[in-house]
C-alpha cells in the first residue's frame, strides 16, 4: 500500500490489486459507517481509493499503512438483477476468444455473479468484476463510434452496460432496458461500488 497526498485534504491510497482496491473501499466504507473514519468523500478505483475531505492526512496515512485489510464481504449489498438479451454483435467473437459456442458465452456469463468494483467513464457506468481471468477479452481493434445504451460488453477482466449511447471499444454481447443512469432516481445511478449484479437471460440460454 502507498499513501499518496492530494492537495491539503486528500489522499490517494495505491493497492497492487483490483481485489486490494475492492477491500479497501469497503473496510473504509464499513469504518465511516461505525463512525471511526471522518471523510466526506471515498472513490474506489482499478487498483486506488481515493479518500477526500480528510481532517488530518498526516494521521490517517499512518493508520492506513499500519492497518490490515480484510476481504470485502461477499454479501455486503443486495443483489441487482439486470435481464439481458444476449444479441451483442461481438457475441460470436468473444465465443471464438473463449474456445465456446455463442450460447456458452451466455450460459458462463448469466451465471456469474459480477461485483461493482468502481464506476467511471460515463454517469452511471461500473465496472464489474466475477469472470475468471481466463475469459478476460481484449478491446475492439476499432472503437465504434456510437454504442447503444443499455449494451452490454466485456473488456479485459471487467464487464460494464453502457448507460447511454456513446462512442466504445468494448466487446457487445448482449443489451438491455434497465436505465443505468436517471435523473429522476435517487439515487441516479442503479449501480455504485460494491453493487453484487447478475444478469438474467431474457430467453432461456440453450443450444439454440
Amino acid at each position: 500500500m502507498r499513501v499518496l497526498p492530494v492537495g491539503d485534504d486528500a489522499l490517494l491510497v495505491e493497492v497492487a490489486s483490483g481485489a486490494a482496491a475492492q477491500a479497501l473501499h469497503a473496510e473504509l466504507v464499513r469504518r465511516r459507517a461505525a463512525g471511526l473514519l471522518t471523510v466526506r468523500e471515498i472513490v474506489p478505483a482499478a487498483r486506488t481509493v481515493l479518500l477526500d475531505g480528510v481532517p488530518d492526512p498526516v494521521r490517517l496515512t499512518s493508520e492506513l499503512t499500519a492497518a490490515e485489510i480484510p476481504p470485502a464481504p461477499p454479501g455486503a449489498h443486495e443483489v441487482i438483477e439486470l435481464p439481458v438479451r444476449y444479441d451483442g454483435p461481438d457475441l460470436a467473437d468473444v465465443a471464438a476468444h473463449w474456445g465456446v459456442p455463442a450460447h456458452e458465452v451466455a450460459r458462463i456469463h448469466a451465471e456469474t455473479e459480477f461485483r461493482v468494483a468502481f464506476c467511471g467513464f460515463a454517469p452511471g457506468f461500473g465496472y464489474l468484476t466475477g469472470l475468471p481471468p481466463r475469459y478476460d477479452v481484449p478491446r475492439r481493434a476499432t472503437p465504434r463510434t456510437a454504442v447503444p445504451a443499455g449494451s452490454v460488453a466485456l473488456a479485459g477482466p471487467y464487464t460494464g452496460v453502457y448507460p447511454r449511447s456513446s462512442p466504445g471499444g468494448w466487446q457487445l454481447i448482449g443489451s438491455t432496458d434497465v436505465v443505468l443512469w436517471d435523473h429522476a432516481r435517487v439515487p441516479a445511478a442503479l449501480l455504485s461500488p460494491g453493487t453484487r449484479v447478475r444478469f438474467v437471460a431474457a430467453e432461456p440460454v440453450g443450444a439454440g
